[in-house]
């Protein structure tokens, strides 16, 4: 048996060494494709990294132009605005120019004098001396404007002395003219009042002492009932008679008194504060028809008319405040003042 088996062996074929050489080639070809692909990737590796180094190189370089473009830009801005500047001060430049040789156009004719001075003016033109002369020409119109303002003041202060001057005259002046003037009011007043009391005793002594008629201060006060009926402006005979007694007093007086002395009587109506019945609408026109009645009346008899004035007080100039009958028929009156017009 032991036989058998190793013929068996000896005639059966060996795999084993083909196999391990074909596994040894599989695993060399792998390491192989291993090694080239870490190669590959080490050199690709490398190329991105230059690549990435480049690209931050390209990146640095894009920064530092767009810098550069934004200096430029602003060097532009301030070029532009220099160059603005220089254009106004061209143009202000070729006006002044244009200025100049107006002037030197027009003083051409004078000679080689004038020729020479616009050459003058023309490099003067292109120097700053230029602005200073014209800043101390400026300077000098100024001082020279002062002085005349100066002068002109001193002038005013002058008409000013004269007027404060003037007006101390005007005022002596005026106190003197109204000394004279209260003198002269003073005369006439004191003349006046001699022909009051001079009309006023001629009237004492023409109506008699009669109760509803005296003298208040400087008026001469008759009752209403003298002249009229209650609540009417039309005169009563009686009242008449008294009337035409006063009218010749005031025609004797008109004849004493100067013409330039300005006198009149003045005729006040007045009533009572009791409420009006009849034909008038209230005490004013009741007082004031009666103070006109009277007017008229003396008109009629002779007096002047410039020497005559209506006026009526209605209730409201009384000369008893109380509510009696005899206060009411004391405030129904008619008064005659002599007074100045």
């Amino acid at each position: 048996m032991g036989l058998a088996r190793g013929r068996r062996q000896e005639s059966g074929f060996n795999y084993w060494p083909g196999f391990v050489d074909a596994l040894s080639t599989l695993i060399l070809g792998i390491v192989f494709l291993l090694t080239v692909f870490l190669v590959v990737q080490f050199f690709l590796s490398q190329e991105v990294t230059g690549k990435d180094k480049a690209l931050a190189e390209l990146n640095a370089k894009i920064a530092q132009l767009n810098d550069i473009l934004s200096l430029e830009k602003l060097g532009k801005l301030n070029l532009e605005e220099q160059l603005a500047q220089m254009r106004a001060g061209l143009s202000a430049a070729e006006s002044e120019r244009d200025r100049v040789k107006g002037l030197y156009d027009g003083l051409a004719g004078t000679g080689n004098d004038a020729a020479g001075r616009a050459t003058e003016l023309n490099k003067a033109l292109d120097s700053e001396k230029q602005i200073s002369a014209r800043a101390l020409a400026q300077v000098e119109v100024l001082n020279q404007q002062i002085a005349a303002l100066r002068r002109q003041l001193a002038a005013l202060e002058e008409a000013l002395d004269a007027s404060e001057k003037r007006g101390k005259e005007s005022q002596n002046k005026i106190a003197d003219l109204g000394q004279r003037l209260n003198v002269a009011l003073a005369q006439r007043v004191q003349e006046l009042s001699r022909y009051r009391s001079e009309f006023f005793g001629r009237l004492r002594a023409i109506l008699g002492d009669r109760p509803d008629i005296r003298i208040v201060g400087d008026r001469f006060v008759f009752q209403s009932e003298v002249f009229f009926d209650t609540g009417q402006a039309l005169l009563l005979p009686e009242g008449r008679a008294e009337l035409d007694k006063v009218a010749d007093a005031l025609k004797e007086l008109d004849k004493k008194i100067p013409a330039e002395l300005p006198w009149v009587v003045r005729v006040d109506g007045h009533t009572d504060k009791r409420p009006i019945t009849g034909s008038f609408k209230s005490n004013w026109e009741l007082s004031s028809a009666r103070a006109i009645s009277v007017v008229q009346y003396l008109m009629s008899r002779g007096v002047p008319a410039q020497r005559l004035v209506a006026a009526g007080f209605a209730e409201f100039q009384p000369l008893d405040t109380a509510d009696t009958d005899d206060a009411y028929k004391r405030n129904r009156r008619i008064e005659l003042k002599l007074t100045e017009r």
